[in-house]
Order: structure tokens, then sequence, then C-alpha cells
């Protein structure tokens, strides 16, 4: 499979000048024509080349994928808040400064948001195949366009929340395409990040759309706005649904882990999303990840999802495995972590 360039665009004007460059593209992906949402196979797709590499005197270096959290989009990355540098300004800091600057690198930030909110970088039958996507399409087409290593030990992955989980899923999954790993707050430890949001759905479900999600769809079809603070966990439910189980009978649809009428949890299904629990998938990938040039999971302490929690079993499961690994609890909750992004991925090239 082969991604199609289809436009180069232009960027944004700038407070400051990068001192890379920021190539934000569409491609066209062979692998999402067919995915069952109807979504765009055009994506959008933003490399950033390093001071070096924009200049053509910096060949064969490493190259890093940054995934997105649950339900962000892409043009997010470019969004500023205030008196606070964007996250590409944060970035392109690394490569000069008082410290001494990085080595040369491609960075990607890689489009895999869904009409449902996202796809947790993961193939499903109800959503479509993310992770061949990025591993079979993305990768190939950064390595034949920039002068990156076609070498897993050279190429990281990095996200935060959903990109986290996506972070962590991919390189146990997929180490022929990935030999590093940061994750951000990843999603972890199941039972703890998602149940509030199975019982919250469950009771939004009950209140205000007569216990019907053919009900809460059309509702949200015909919206002026969502309140995603009182309704956002009836998405977030069904999204995961549709990336950690599949109903096998109908492939395109959810099979939801709890009773609608009830909120009670459905053994078996609930089963199928633990499946797909970094803490649970460790022991199964204990040699990809041992193969792995740098592992760091973190989180905020005061994570309201629970996060904190899901990297710490993380962590203690790669430990019982003997991989090694760094970990850290930082005094913080989910958001406002955009400057421990930048550290994060310097670490990351050093090590590759």
């Amino acid at each position: 499979m082969t991604l199609t360039l289809v436009q180069e665009a232009l960027g944004p004007p700038w407070q400051q000048p990068l001192r890379g460059s920021l190539d934000q593209l569409v491609v066209e992906s062979e692998i999402l024509a067919s995915n069952p949402l109807g979504d765009p196979a055009r994506r959008p797709l933003y490399v950033y080349r390093s001071p070096g590499v924009r200049d053509g005197v910096a060949t064969h270096v490493p190259s890093v994928y940054v995934l997105q959290g649950f339900p962000g989009q892409l043009d997010m990355w470019l969004s500023r808040s205030a008196f606070e540098p964007t996250r590409l300004e944060r970035l392109d800091a690394m490569f000069a400064g008082e410290r001494p600057p990085v080595s040369d690198a491609v960075i990607v930030f890689v489009d895999a948001w869904t009409s449902l909110g996202g796809s947790q970088f993961v193939n499903s039958s109800a959503i479509g195949d993310y992770s061949d996507y990025i591993c079979d399409e993305v990768v190939p087409f950064i390595d034949a366009n920039y002068p990156t290593v076609a070498d897993p030990q050279r190429r990281g992955v990095a996200g935060k929340s959903s990109g986290g989980y996506g972070a962590m899923v991919l390189a146990m999954r997929r180490p022929d395409v990935f030999g590093a790993l940061v994750s951000h707050s990843g999603d972890a430890l199941f039972e703890a990040c998602y149940l509030a949001d199975v019982h919250n759905a469950a009771r939004a479900l009950r209140d205000h759309f007569d216990g019907s999600l053919e009900t809460f769809w059309q509702r949200f079809a015909a919206r002026e706005r969502f309140d995603f603070a009182r309704f956002g966990a009836v998405i977030n439910v069904h999204a995961m649904a549709c990336a950690y189980s599949p109903d096998p009978e109908h492939p395109t649809r959810p099979l939801l882990p709890f009773e609608l009428a009830s909120g009670r949890l459905i053994p078996e299904v609930w089963e199928r999303w633990l499946e797909h629990d970094p803490v649970r998938m460790v022991p199964g990938h204990a040699q990809a990840l041992a193969g792995m040039r740098h592992i760091h999971i973190e989180a905020g302490r005061a994570d309201e999802f629970f996060l904190d929690l899901g990297a710490q079993a993380v962590s203690h499961e790669l430990e019982r495995a003997g991989v090694k690994h760094t970990f850290e609890l930082f005094d913080g909750t989910h958001g406002g972590l955009t400057y421990r992004y930048a550290p994060a991925i310097r670490d990351l090239l050093d090590a590759l």
C-alpha cells in the first residue's frame, strides 16, 4: 500500500519564525478508503523538519510519530494558549537554546480522527484499520519522501491520553515499525479509567435519551452545540466499544460492555475490552518491549481519569517483565501537559 500526495498546504503565520519548517500535507489512503464510518480517506499529515533537515544538510535522521488524544484533530496542534508557546514552537526550540541542541530529526503528526472522535490507533471492523494506516502507509510514505532511517531502532512513537495509549499499543504490536515509545497519561488500567464513563453513559442514556443509543445519535446529528461535559461519556464509551468490542455478527457495530436498561457490566464484552488494556498486554509482549531503545511512561498525580494509576500499573508490569523503562508521576492533572511533550521527545531522540 502507498500514499498519494494530494496537495501541500501553506503553513500558518507564526508569531516567531520556526528554526525548522512544518510541511502541512494532505495524503490519500488506500487502507482507509473503505472504512465503515465513511470517514475521509484523504487525511492531513503534518511533518516537522528540523533545521538541518530543512536545509538539506542532515540525512539519515531518526523520526518520531506523535499521536493525539481523544477527540483531538490534527489542527489542534497549532492552537495557542495565552502567554504560551504553541506545541510546534516548543518542539522547534529544542534545536537551539542554552542546552546542547538535539540532533536533527523528522517529527510526524498523524491524523487518526474519526467521526466518533478517534480510532484508538487500532484495527477495527467498526472503525477502520488505523494501525495499518499508520504502520503500513504513513511510515513508508515518510521514509520515501524524507531523509529518515527506515529502521524501527531509529523510529519512535509518542502521544498523550488516547495518543499515549496508541504509542504503547503500536509499539507492542508492531515492533517491526517502532523501536521506542513515550506515553503521557495513556489510557491504561481500564477498570480505573473507563468504568466511570460506563456508568455516566448508562445514566445519561437513561435520563435524556430514552435508554437508546439510536436516539442519542439522532439528536447528536441535529445538534447546534454539544455539551461534552454532560454527554461526552456516551461518545467516549461508544467509540471505545467500536475499537475494542465490535459485534462479531454485525462487524460494523459495537457491543457495549453494559446493559442499557441497568448499567450492569456484561462480563464477556468487558473481557474483550481488557484484552486491549496495556496493563494486561505487557506480559504477552514482553519480548517486543525488551527490544525497545527507550520507554517512558508518565502521568499527573491528580489525573481526573485515574491515568496516574494506569501509568503506575503499566510500570509495575514492565518491572515484572524485566523491561527497562523510566516512569514518572508529576504534580498535575490530565490537562495542561503541553510543556512536557518537547523534553520527552528530546529524550526519545537522544535514545534513537
